[in-house]
């Protein structure tokens, strides 16, 4: 068996988030990353529903994933889509303000621990316009995201610009499969079926790989999906 040579740390919501067996066939982006990676680098998945920069760090979250944080290692940081939610003040960020004074928290965090921040923008969500395009629904979350990142100079995967652009390749109908869109009637633009959790884990391992915070060697099968049998869920929800 091949040693562990470092620990990929994911932070972030119910998009990215490992799922239980009575939710299935909802699955997160990063409970498929691991198929990406080598046999080297473990995946310590923090993320959890219904979460925000705000509630993560509120909650103690934030606190327990950098104490898992070792040297070397990689500290993935997905938020946005809770953010944005006015009408709830526990989650609520500003983007320009709070969303990104709690993102540079994740930052200066994960860089005191000794490990590589990586910022990734929000994938988007399952919606067209009526002349088939795809539209992007993060309003100004995404560009805040990424002046944090420039202003750091921290490794940004830039999820919503690539799966828009991935969503929009593949179109109103094909797009169904990715999302939950499911035989007993479930319509959820949202959250990500098993082809969807793949398709998005490949863009952030590929992006991991361009931006440097990872090598050769600790990224694999990018011109592979991952097979719908390699998915597990839990028998219970994650604490």
């Amino acid at each position: 068996m091949t040693a562990t040579a470092r620990t990929v740390h994911l932070v972030g919501d119910s998009t990215a988030a490992p799922k239980h067996a009575a939710a299935a066939p909802e699955t997160g982006w990063g409970t498929a990353l691991p198929y990406y990676l080598s046999e080297g680098v473990a995946v310590a998945n923090h993320a959890r529903n219904g979460r925000s920069t705000k509630s993560f760090t509120d909650e103690g979250r934030l606190a327990a994933a950098l104490d898992a944080v070792r040297p070397g290692d990689v500290f993935v940081v997905q938020f946005g889509h809770n953010d944005a939610k006015a009408e709830d003040p526990a989650r609520y960020t500003e983007p320009r303000s709070t969303y990104t004074s709690h993102l540079r928290e994740f930052v200066v965090g994960a860089r005191a621990a000794g490990a590589c921040p990586v910022l990734v923008t929000p994938v988007e969500r399952r919606s067209f316009d009526d002349a088939g395009a795809a539209l992007a629904g993060h309003g100004e979350y995404p560009d805040a995201m990424r002046s944090l990142a420039e202003a750091e100079d921290v490794p940004l995967v830039d999820a919503q610009r690539d799966s828009l652009a991935l969503w929009h390749e593949l179109g109103r109908e094909e797009t169904k499969r990715y999302f939950l869109h499911t035989p007993d009637g479930r319509r959820d633009d949202t959250h990500f079926s098993p082809l969807g959790a793949g398709a998005v884990a490949r863009l952030v391992a590929t992006g991991l790989l361009v931006t440097g915070a990872m090598h050769d060697g600790e990224v694999r099968r990018l011109d592979e999906s991952v097979p719908e049998d390699w998915f597990t869920w839990s028998a219970e929800p994650p604490a």
